[in-house]
């Protein structure tokens, strides 16, 4: 599975190309970012701790709807929206998870690259976090990475990432089986 984050004005889209399940319509991500969109520290956090009942997890394993994104073809969008699921306590969990690191690594990134102040509050001190001084680091690496890439494009330009764990899985479990 392929991501592409095309930076806009003011804003991104995020299209995500599988070779499993229905194909699926761009959408706007949340937010605004000069440097990480947050869909994109999603990726990037699923990816280093092999979250797999996250965002992009779900969407590779291409075994049922949740209403993450909505397939291109009217006939798939109607059977989708009939067949749609509410995730799974452990994909719950994942999702809490990547949310959390997702929020958290970016703001530590942004203060220790000088976009964003020290704050005793939000996001603290990294050694304080509970995030795996290695997983920062790899992160951080990610993240730099990212946003020189990011940095240089136009309005237009995108940059696509690749989801590193098998598609169609069928790994997503629904509740009771």
């Amino acid at each position: 599975m392929d991501v592409t984050f095309t930076k806009l004005a003011g804003r991104y889209e995020i299209a995500v190309r599988r070779t499993a399940g229905a194909e699926l319509a761009p959408r706007n991500g949340p937010g605004h970012s000069d440097a990480v969109p947050h869909d994109v520290a999603h990726l990037l956090v699923e990816t280093e701790e092999g979250i797999r009942g996250g965002v992009y997890g779900r969407l590779a394993a291409a075994d049922g709807d949740d209403g993450l994104f909505w397939p291109v073809d009217p006939a798939a969008r109607r059977a989708s929206l009939k067949n749609r699921r509410a995730p799974t306590p452990d994909e719950s969990a994942d999702m809490a998870r990547s949310e959390r690191l997702a929020s958290l690594t970016v703001a530590l990134w942004e203060v220790a690259r000088g976009r964003r102040r020290p704050d005793p509050a939000w996001p603290g001190r990294p050694e304080d976090s509970g995030v795996d001084a290695g997983l920062l680091e790899r992160l951080f690496a990610r993240y730099d990475d990212f946003a020189a890439r990011w940095a240089g494009l136009p309005a237009g330009g995108s940059v696509t990432i690749a989801w590193p764990f098998p598609e169609g899985s069928g790994k997503r479990r629904r509740a009771g089986r």
